[in-house]
């Protein structure tokens, strides 16, 4: 029997893996020497179990090991990232990828992991390279960028080579509808390790689970939430037109709340509102947000998001302190500004 197949056998008697079985078994997925199919049993039974918060660290942990650094450890203590797991089918717009310009217009630094739309027609990646962000950096111009611009993007292929040998069996399990393990690991994988994040996760059950992996991660601080859209649809985004369910992390575990747009002194939206489409619509819904025509369910769920990361890294007290001058940076021209300044950035 391969050695995946044994801790394959134990998952499938539903016992949960060990730390040290953890280690073994992303060794044993990120190498040549197991075969595909030992790899797929594996993470199928993973996933029919569950999860645990300590498995998902265990991955974390390892795969963090396998990255690439880009050595921006000196700006990790203050950053923040904002990032979802992705897998929701919702079809919203790009809201990270602006709440990252708006953070970076007020001089927090975030360090921003993600990838192109897998399950979406347009990811933070595709955005983010229409804006003027150059996804081939390298992990020298990345840390440039955080001096200069206040914010990098870490594209996930360039910083996770050991992925190249669980990519064939991801793209198998896609192709049959199947989730893995790999679905929610992203987030947890930041290669620069910011102290700070706010996540956002594609079902309810990821909420709690997704946060205790954190806190075993040993997360400063961060907010992992879920919005409802109805008893069928939910998104990984905090949003005006959801009932957010969230979960604190770190400085802020206590947090265990319910938050609907009214909650937060903001207007309750259709989420028709916060649709977005490809990549060249969703660049000429930044060009109508920036020009004060943006439909004012999404600018509100921009500035929420934005409000949060302020108070996520202790910019402000409360969420509503962060509302007006989240809303000044989106509009007021800071980020017109920060989406030019990319542009000359990566063209030097």
């Amino acid at each position: 029997m391969a050695a995946l197949d044994e801790l394959t056998s134990k998952l499938t008697a539903r016992h949960n893996l060990s730390a040290g079985e953890v280690q073994l078994a992303a060794t044993y997925l990120s190498s040549s020497s197991e075969s595909d199919e030992s790899k797929t049993g594996f993470l199928i039974a993973l996933a029919d179990k569950g999860e645990t918060p300590g498995e998902l660290a265990g991955f974390a942990t390892a795969f963090r090991a396998l990255a690439v650094n880009p050595g921006v450890e000196t700006y990790a203590a203050q950053a923040i990232d904002i990032v979802g797991t992705g897998g929701d089918h919702a079809g919203g717009f790009n809201i990270s990828s602006l709440v990252v310009l708006v953070l970076a217009s007020a001089g927090v630094p975030v360090m921003k992991h993600g990838n192109r739309g897998i399950t979406s027609k347009c990811g933070s990646a595709d955005l983010l390279a229409a804006l003027g962000v150059d996804l081939a950096a390298t992990p020298e111009k990345s840390r440039q960028a955080l001096g200069e611009l206040g914010y990098a993007f870490f594209f996930a292929p360039n910083y996770h080579p050991s992925f190249k040998h669980i990519a064939p069996v991801r793209k198998a399990l896609a192709a049959q509808g199947g989730r893995s393990v790999f679905n929610i690991l992203g987030p947890l994988i930041n290669p620069g390790r910011p102290a700070h994040i706010l996540l956002g996760v594609y079902s309810l059950p990821l909420v709690a689970r997704m946060a205790g992996a954190l806190e075993e991660l040993g997360q400063a601080a961060g907010l992992v939430g879920h919005g409802v859209i109805d008893t069928n649809a939910g998104i990984d985004e905090l949003t005006t037109a959801t009932v957010n369910h969230v979960h604190g992390v770190g400085r802020l575990r206590d947090l265990q709340a319910t938050w609907r747009a009214e909650d937060l002194g903001l207007t309750s939206a259709p989420f028709s509102e916060l649709r977005g489409g490809d990549v060249t619509a969703n660049l000429a819904m930044v060009h109508d947000i920036l020009a004060g025509r943006g439909p004012a369910g999404l600018v509100d769920t921009i500035v929420l998001n934005a409000a949060v990361g302020l108070h996520i890294v202790g910019r402000f007290s409360t969420i509503r302190d962060g509302l007006v001058p989240a809303r000044e940076l989106l509009l007021g021209g800071a980020v017109a500004r920060k989406i030019s300044a990319t542009r000359e950035f990566y063209r030097s």
